[in-house]
């Protein structure tokens, strides 16, 4: 049959990725992926220079996304499949551009084989560089070291003309802009009529004028079971474990297993091949009988991983986690531009990367796949790739496809966001084949499109400003127009957001003073409070979060009478700080007017929503209306990422007790979430009440957004352990907290560590 490109729906029990965060991203980055100084300086000079070129510091201008939860229903998903008589692949261009489903076809017979780990639900986990990420299938990663941005997000695709379009040939097209690193990008994927091997085509462009660095892993998760071999041509590997170190270890035998049959560990590991200059790329996952997914490229994608959950209970947990019970394990094998996932590679200006992958099934010999020699494998498995797609076939796949890299799309099936069409009207770049087409651009891009044509940035209205303050832009040429805009308090704060990311402190830290003299907002007294945390001030930090825990609660309440107002939380009503002696209150902090928040000794918000008043029609202004500032998922963002924000803060300054407040004065929406019951246990415990943290982990909560390689789990459980086995009044003792630990192990459900305890 000739191939075949068309749209459907896929249904599968879905948990909703939800709101994104509206803060933005100003903390280092929470990426497990680095390693020190002095494991740096242990490294091939090579790599070393790339590990430290341009690592990423914060996901800005990128907003996180941590507003899923765990509840999945069905739901219906935009697909496009490419079909031919071998193959059938199911894209998802709604999330990332994942391809789902890879089946290899048997004609006349029901023993289609399905190549990838298909996860049967989208359950988001906290994974990706920005937060929400799901497992399975094969995912394109592109920005920095980790999963990409756009894991959950929408990418532009459409039918383009195939190499073989005499024949009928069509591809599919899906690019984006890159906001990490303001690259344009483009995967096309098409079947040829006769061929077992799904190939994909891919491209970088930098359309700037300074070099830009780059990362590209394709990631593909393949089933895992205790039979499972993973095959590359390499006897070495650089071994990264969650204990932050790179090491150079042999294939396959290391510290007394075979590491190829990815079972044979205890913790979740990379293992990044050493392939040799003038070896073939590729990677195979082979199962009992030597059957299997392999992928191979051209040369320039260099690097080859396995990623393995590993065979202890935090690897077990996690893969339990991203999927429904009874579902089988998976691991990942990738391929990369650089040796490690810890590098980035340099693209200068006006330049661009491009190479070709292919994916599809193989068969080898089951006894050389398994066998005990490991030359005897790889050289089985080499050879059957050689003798199913030989290696100048997939450089001649390659040569076809670059005249084809330029032609514009013919039909669109799926449309992605509006930043590429604003990146290009500001930077007039020409980039054939991608279209960033004007009518993209959507409401977060207005007001950059504004200050674009007008010089200004247009202001917040009191409404949406109190729930959202905007997506902030950071590259230089933003940043240049915002130093020339007139002075608003949404002009002053995106202006901090921008200097910040660009290392300029203290700049940022004037331009949101500015900011909060023109309006008192949540927004700049949060990034200042993220400064003073930086600069050494948890004490400043926790009361300006504080500060702006009250604003915003402020906002969603009606404020009674001067004479009727409210008290200003202060210590929980006791007029102290926890800790400190009686009648020394915080020290008011600068840009902070005191006494002006409402108190937060109780929930501001009704567990229901109160019918509104009747309103006058001829007394209402429909222009005031704005539907942005009544709703209602914004607000709770913002009152959750905000509340937890202002906890942390809190009990880090030693005041547990205004912790509890902020706390309490949290909508119950909010405080019924796995995270905030996790922050109860620990205010519970920096209160000294040890039995009731231990009450909450008793009665159960899943934190839905925790993060990879995150501990906060287990080590609130120990010093909740460790305190009652010493006594609430004892000193405790290095015997204590051992014989608490014997004692009392983690419960399974709370364990999610992915290196030695």
């Amino acid at each position: 049959m000739a191939t075949i490109v068309r749209r459907t729906t896929l249904t599968l029990p879905t948990a909703p990725v939800g709101p994104d965060n509206p803060l933005p991203a100003l903390r280092p980055l929470d990426e497990v992926h680095h390693v020190d100084d002095h494991v740096r300086a242990t490294l091939p000079a090579d790599m070393a220079r790339q590990v430290a070129y341009e690592p990423l510091r914060s996901v800005l201008p990128v907003r996180l996304r941590d507003g899923y939860g765990r509840d999945r229903v069905p739901a219906e998903l935009d697909a496009i499949v490419l079909e031919n008589d071998h193959l059938r692949a199911t894209v998802l261009p709604g999330l990332g551009g994942r391809v789902h489903s890879l089946i290899h076809k048997s004609p006349g017979t029901s023993a289609d084989r399905e190549l990838l780990y298909r996860n049967p639900v989208l359950q988001p986990a906290d994974f990706a560089l920005n937060g929400a990420w799901f497992s399975g299938g094969i995912e394109w990663n592109i920005g920095a070291t980790g999963h990409t941005t756009l894991s959950c997000s929408p990418l532009h695709a459409a039918r383009v003309p195939a190499p073989d379009a005499a024949d009928g040939g069509a591809m599919v097209r899906l690019w984006e802009w890159e906001r990490l690193r303001d690259l344009p990008f483009q995967v096309d994927l098409w079947l040829p009529a006769d061929s077992a091997y799904l190939y994909v085509g891919v491209r970088i462009r930098n359309p700037h004028h300074l070099p830009a660095p780059v990362y590209w892993w394709s990631n593909i998760a393949v089933p895992e079971d205790e039979h499972t071999r993973v095959l590359a041509p390499a006897d070495d590997a650089w071994h990264f474990g969650y204990a932050r170190t790179l090491s150079k270890v042999p294939v396959p035998e290391w510290d007394g297993a075979d590491r190829t049959y990815p079972l044979r560990g205890a913790y979740p590991a990379d293992y990044f091949y050493e392939l040799p200059e003038d070896a073939r790329r590729w990677i195979a996952s082979l199962d009992a009988d030597g059957s299997g997914l392999v992928h191979t490229s051209t040369d320039l994608l260099r690097g080859r991983k396995l990623f393995v959950w590993g065979a202890g209970p935090g690897g077990r947990r996690w893969q339990q986690w991203l999927t429904e019970p009874g579902t089988g394990g998976y691991v990942e094998i990738q391929a990369g531009l650089a040796r490690t996932q810890l590098e980035h590679i340099p693209l200068e200006a006006d330049e661009e990367f491009a190479w070709l992958e292919a994916y599809g099934p193989l068969t080898a010999d089951p006894a050389a796949v398994h066998g005990t020699d490991w030359a005897t494998a790889r050289h089985e498995t080499e050879t059957r790739l050689e003798a199913a797609l030989p290696r100048a076939a997939v450089d001649a796949a390659y040569a076809a496809w670059r005249p084809h890299a330029d032609a514009e799309p013919a039909e669109r099936l799926a449309t992605g966001s509006g930043w590429g069409a604003l990146e290009v009207e500001r930077g007039g770049f020409q980039l054939p084949g991608t279209p960033f087409d004007p009518g993209t651009l959507g409401e977060e891009q207005e007001p950059w499109r504004r200050l674009l044509r007008s010089g200004a940035l247009p202001d917040w209205e009191p409404g949406p400003s109190q729930a959202d303050p905007g997506a902030s832009l950071v590259a230089p040429a933003w940043r240049d127009l915002l130093e020339a805009a007139p002075s608003t308090a949404a002009a002053e704060y995106h202006l901090g957001v921008a200097q910040w990311h660009a290392g300029d402190r203290a700049q940022a830290e004037r331009s949101w003073e500015r900011s909060l003299r023109c309006a008192e907002t949540p927004w700049a007294l949060r990034c200042l409070a993220v400064a003073d945390t930086a600069a050494g001030h948890p004490a400043r930090a926790a009361e300006r979060l504080l500060g702006a825990v009250r604003l915003l609660l402020a906002s969603a309440v009606a404020v009674p009478p001067p004479e009727e107002a409210a008290p200003v939380l202060e210590a929980a009503g006791t007029g102290q700080e926890s800790g400190a002696g009686a009648g020394q209150g915080p020290e008011p902090v600068p840009g902070l007017r005191q006494g002006t928040a409402v108190s937060l000794a109780a929930p501001p918000v009704a567990v229901e929503p109160v019918d509104p008043e009747p309103v006058d029609p001829e007394a209402a202004d429909p222009e005031a209306a704005d539907p942005e500032a009544a709703d209602p998922e914004a607000a709770e963002a913002a009152e959750a990422a905000l509340g937890r924000e202002a906890i942390v803060a809190l009990l880090a300054a030693d005041r547990a007790d205004d912790a509890r407040a902020v706390l309490d004065a949290l909508r119950p929406t909010i405080r019924a979430r796995g995270r905030f019951r996790l922050l109860r246990a620990q205010v519970l415990l920096a209160q000294g009440d040890a039995p009731a943290a231990r009450a909450v982990f008793d009665e159960g909560f899943e934190v839905c957004d925790l993060r990879e390689g995150d501990e906060a789990l287990s080590d609130t459980w120990y010093a909740i352990v460790e305190r009652l086995a010493a006594g609430l009044e004892e000193p405790l003792t290095e015997e204590a907290r051992a014989q608490a630990r014997t004692e009392h192990p983690l419960p399974a459900p709370y364990e999610f560590r992915m290196r030695p305890a």
